[in-house]
């Protein structure tokens, strides 16, 4: 289904500081982009339709930048503040009523590798589903190879607890001397599993090992609603994990015993990709989802005593 080929926020913020944070070794505190043009070429998990998305190398501070081909080379930023939908995915768009859907997957890999800048060329509104993990995404940057840059890295680092919440689903951030996602999941009793605790330090664990290859998941009732309507017409179990009460439909299983809480952990990975800098401090999911995470970037970023940021 999928293919790969090689072609080798500014808000204002009065607290800025020079800083440098206790970090582990392995982790790199300078920007980066990736070393060689890449493709990959899918079909959209809501059209049903290919889309061929290509990754450029970005000069440092430009960010990271889609580029619908479709539409004339129009460029969307990714950034919470061009957040437009974030209905079963995150969409973001520009002024010119032009988006971008179902970033999330290839945000978390760009946020795994340490990628603050990259040019993505897309010649259709959402990006390929491919098998419903990061674990594509990964390994088509892994082939682009990644490129260190001779500017500083900028952190978010989180002074004071923020909290948001929409009924018995919560979301916040809160001091910690590093980044740390930690997740609670269940089916809010409509489907008979246990609930499950994931937790995961971004910049001390192995993405690709523990969290990348987790696919996007759901309800069978929740999936045939969803095709009656005409929707998900790319939606199958070669690239979505569905559950039949507690029963798992694809034929291989589950990657992990406790895949769908490790898939929420990649969500929120790559929905806070979107901060426009590197995270230091602790997420806490209990049922979070696309637009929780956005609220509650919205929330940090309006309340000026609630983070600063930090460069080096």
């Amino acid at each position: 289904m999928a293919s790969f080929q090689s072609i080798a926020i500014t808000k204002n913020q009065s607290k800025v500081y020079t800083f440098v944070p206790t970090l582990e070794p392995q982790v790199m505190h300078c920007q980066k982009t990736t070393e060689n043009v890449v493709s990959c070429t899918g079909i959209g998990v809501h059209s049903g339709s290919p889309v061929t998305v290509t990754l450029y190398p970005a000069v440092s501070g430009s960010g990271i930048t889609f580029v619908r081909t479709d539409l004339g080379e129009t460029e969307i930023l990714a950034h919470w503040q061009a957040v437009v939908d974030t209905r079963q995915c995150t969409t973001i768009g520009n002024s010119l009523k032009a988006t971008v859907s179902t970033i999330e997957h290839l945000m978390a890999a760009l946020a795994a590798n340490g990628i603050d800048n990259i040019r993505i060329e897309i010649n259709g509104p959402e990006l390929p589903i491919m098998d419903g993990s990061a674990k594509p995404f990964m390994d088509l940057i892994d082939k682009a190879g990644i490129r260190e840059q001779r500017a500083s890295r900028r952190f978010i680092r989180i002074l004071k607890t923020i909290t948001v919440e929409e009924g018995d689903r919560k979301a916040s951030l809160s001091p910690a001397s590093n980044y740390e996602i930690e997740v609670d999941f269940d089916f809010a009793g409509r489907a008979p599993l246990a609930v499950q605790n994931y937790v995961f330090r971004p910049m001390e664990e192995d993405f690709a090992e523990d969290i990348a290859s987790a696919r996007t998941f759901g309800l069978l009732e929740d999936a045939e609603k969803i095709w009656a309507a005409g929707l998900a017409k790319g939606a199958s179990l070669e690239n979505t994990l569905v559950f039949d009460g507690g029963d798992v439909l694809n034929e291989e299983g589950l990657r992990y015993e406790d895949e769908c809480v490790r898939h929420k952990v990649l969500d929120v990975l790559g929905d806070l990709h979107l901060a426009g800098g590197l995270i230091l401090g602790k997420f806490h999911g209990v049922r979070t989802g696309h637009g929780l995470h956005l609220k509650l970037l919205q929330a940090l970023f309006a309340d000026a005593d609630a983070y600063v940021i930090e460069s080096r």
